[in-house]
């Protein structure tokens, strides 16, 4: 008879150019260990709307996850070093830098819901999800997202500041109507998740396309910081479609999806 076999895989994942640094690991007890979580986070309101999904695999065994999160600390202190290069003239020399010193705080459990089928098919996939409330700013986190089943358990640890995974929802109530022969006015409402929008407001972008000759032309414009424009110079006759995208107006972190298309169609002078 033989014991039970213990087998650990880790991958180290790190983007150049990027804060992310994932990690991804699986542990097998017996038989094969749950797929890794495929985890996605997003802050959809900056900065209290920040939220961490993974789908749950289309065929697996029973499956439980444990969700913790936890930020970087980061202390400061102050070192003064005292240099005279040249007594004849009695300088003083006073260097300040800084010097930093990193920690992490407790880990915290993260509240996990889900929603979608309870048994994922091709069609209907379960999702689940972890809040993560009263993030810091400009604050270093990292996410632990494990999957455990009878047969190990798979974990995704990943790195992130909140200001690089904001992401609003899309602009909604999008309306195009007509000003003149050759001009139309697209308006649209700001996302009503994006909770915090008199002290971080958005700027908005629009993509308007038509067809000419069987080809696609498109148009990105912008960006704007007012939820209406006059598009002016437009061909009578002529069918366009709109689109209109959100981001924070700094510019942190993403834009949005577009919103959902308008299609409209300028209409032609009557002779």
């Amino acid at each position: 008879m033989f014991g039970s076999a213990l087998v650990a895989v880790t991958l180290l994942i790190f983007a150049p150019g990027s804060r992310a640094l994932d990690l991804l690991r699986a542990t097998a007890t017996s038989g094969d260990p749950p797929s890794i979580p495929k985890v996605h986070c997003r802050c959809a309101s900056y900065p209290n709307g920040t939220l961490c999904s993974w789908p749950q695999p289309a065929v697996s065994s029973p499956t439980h996850y444990i969700a913790t999160y936890r930020y970087m600390k980061m202390f400061v202190t102050r070192q003064a070093t005292f240099f005279i290069p040249d007594f004849s003239f009695l300088f003083l020399w006073l260097f300040l830098f800084n010097r930093e010193r990193h920690g992490q705080s407790t880990p915290k459990m993260c509240n996990i819901t889900s929603s979608g089928s309870s048994t994922p098919s091709p069609d209907s996939e379960q999702q689940w999800h972890c809040h993560l409330p009263n993030l810091k700013l400009l604050t270093d986190y990292i996410i632990n997202i494990t999957a455990v089943h009878s047969g190990g358990s798979s974990s995704y640890l990943a790195g992130f500041m909140l200001e690089d995974i904001v992401k609003p929802d899309p602009p909604v109530d999008v309306r195009v109507s007509p000003q003149k022969s050759r001009n139309l006015l697209v308006e649209w409402s700001p996302p009503p998740t994006w909770a915090s929008h008199h002290i971080f407001p958005l700027k908005y972008q629009i993509l308007y396309r038509w067809e000419n000759q069987g080809s696609s032309i498109s148009v990105n414009l912008g960006p704007f910081e007012n939820t209406k424009i006059e598009l002016k110079g437009l061909i009578p006759g002529r069918a366009y479609q709109f689109q209109v995208c959100a981001k924070e107006l700094l510019g942190l972190g993403h834009c949005s999806s577009w919103s959902s298309p308008v299609n409209v169609i300028i209409p032609r002078k009557k002779p």
